[in-house]
């Protein structure tokens, strides 16, 4: 059991000193990261749990209408459909917006890590090659970061929205005048 628990606390330390060594900018991206996960799940857990009950009453109910004269049950379908779409679709705004961010905020880490690098030369003269590779670093690990979250919430949300999109259709299939 200590063992575990040492390599658990080497891992921690080894963790700490690589978001260390990417400066500020590797801290909001991994605060990003984890409110763009949190917005994945929710969204994972809303169309598994939630969307298929809501849908579900909707279907109840369209058996109902459809019994019932009149013509108006084309604007009452046209209706839940575009709750619906806001429903599935609406939430997805936000994660989009973080993918958006993560790319920016690397270079922000690019550009801060260089600046970190001129500082080096500035002070030491001709160049202190251990101090320029800290700013180097620093540079490039925001912007491997970036890169990689950005990557990595495109193809979450690819799978989102095609997910989405189905449920929408299931749905609109589902409540056809037949």
């Amino acid at each position: 059991m200590t063992d575990s628990l040492i390599a658990l606390q080497d891992h921690w330390h080894a963790l700490l000193d690589f978001m260390g060594a990417g400066g500020v900018v590797m801290w909001a991206l991994a605060a990003l990261c984890v409110a763009f996960w949190t917005l994945v799940f929710e969204r994972l857990h809303y169309m598994a749990r939630v969307f298929p009950a809501w849908s579900q009453e909707r279907r109840r109910a369209w058996f109902e209408l459809e019994r019932t004269p009149g013509r108006w049950q084309h604007a009452v379908r046209s209706a839940w459909l575009a709750q619906a779409r806001q429903q599935l679709m609406g939430p997805l705004r936000l994660p989009r917006v973080l993918v958006a961010l993560y790319p920016l905020l690397g270079l922000l880490g690019t550009v801060s890590g260089m600046v970190a690098v001129f500082d080096v030369l500035a002070l030491s003269g001709g160049g202190d090659p251990r101090g320029m590779a800290a700013g180097v670093w620093q540079a490039t690990l925001p912007t491997m970061a970036g890169m990689v979250l950005a990557i990595s919430g495109l193809f979450s949300l690819a799978r989102l929205e095609r997910n989405a999109r189905r449920a929408l259709e299931r749905l609109a299939d589902q409540l056809r005048n037949d």
